[in-house]
């Protein structure tokens, strides 16, 4: 299949995830830049890719929330000559749900999910890797980062503690927690920023990619979510074996050309 952009789609965003910044997509970055896309990578509203001075001061990202981080990606995406594709990755993913849910991009794939409103299942090793920030309410407010070996756990499982401690060091920022907060109550309040309409039938065709061996979205949680939607186009793709570290783990490249792959069919069908 011919990967070069079309008149439907030459312009990929894309949207990282808590504890992260948009430097974990450089290989993304590169792979489809190199296909001739124009690629969009912003980070977070407040945040930037100096890790250093992000872990010095992570003031910025105190009280952020996920309709901020929402609301900042809908401003960047309307200002695009025309509507790209939208890939998120963890929190990254329910956040591009939620601009296709507002009526934005060609079409979008949310890689490793974290869950929009209307999901419930939370298996215990999710519960286990988000504890730490969740079981202290005064964290809410707060950017609160992993240590290295919860970090290992929760994103970079498939490696061992040298190799987890690399990807920490380059990629790790301490995480807004009000964003978790607000994902994981979001089945308890009314409305909420999560939420999306999942019998929407005028949505962009949506692809949901999960990993067998993810610890902190289980490929569980992304099936129920897949499982939720009731109209329009919507996908889903399980690998085994890969983990939440899955845009930057090995192989990753299979990942990439096949979010790409879908992509550029469903919008030539458009």
């Amino acid at each position: 299949m011919d990967l070069r952009p079309t008149p439907e789609l030459d312009t990929i965003v894309l949207v990282h995830g808590l504890w992260m910044t948009s430097l974990s997509w450089e290989n993304w970055i590169k792979h489809y830049e190199g296909l001739g896309f124009t690629t969009v990578a912003p980070t977070w509203p407040g945040f930037s890719d100096d890790i250093a001075a992000l872990r010095r001061d992570p003031s910025a990202m105190e009280g952020l929330g996920f309709s901020e981080v929402v609301d900042h990606y809908e401003r960047i995406i309307r200002a695009l000559p025309k509507p790209p594709l939208i890939i998120g990755h963890s929190f990254g993913g329910g956040v591009a749900q939620v601009l296709l849910d507002r009526g934005l991009g060609a079409a979008g794939v949310a890689v490793n999910s974290g869950p929009v409103k209307g999901v419930y299942g939370l298996p215990l090793s999710a519960l286990r890797s988000v504890i730490p920030v969740l079981a202290n309410p005064l964290n809410v407010k707060k950017a609160v980062p992993l240590t290295p070996r919860q970090f290992h756990y929760a994103i970079t499982n498939e490696l061992d503690e040298r190799a987890s401690r690399e990807v920490y060091d380059r990629y790790h920022v301490p995480g807004a927690a009000r964003v978790l907060f607000q994902g994981a109550l979001a089945n308890f309040r009314p409305g909420g920023p999560t939420k999306v309409d999942f019998h929407k039938r005028d949505r962009a065709p949506l692809l949901l990619i999960a990993g067998g061996a993810d610890h902190i979205v289980p490929a569980s949680m992304n099936r129920e979510n897949y499982r939720r939607y009731r109209s329009g186009r919507v996908d889903y793709r399980e690998f085994p074996g890969r983990t939440h570290h899955t845009v930057g783990q090995k192989g990753w490249e299979e990942v990439a050309t096949y979010a790409l792959k879908w992509a550029l069919d469903v919008t030539r069908k458009a």
